[in-house]
């Protein structure tokens, strides 16, 4: 019984890790989609 809690808690742990990896993916996927409009909308601005 205490090895299927243990390997219960390990798969929840590194399920944890995963999602924690793919929100810091998606962080630094918006930041740059941010940064190439503002790069476009300053190109595109009247001088």
């Amino acid at each position: 019984m205490e090895r299927i809690v243990s390997l219960v808690a390990l798969a929840l742990f590194v399920l944890t890790l995963a999602g924690c990896n793919t929100m810091a993916g998606i962080g630094k996927d918006v930041k740059a989609g941010g940064q190439a409009l503002e790069t476009a909308a300053e190109k595109s601005k009247p001088k």
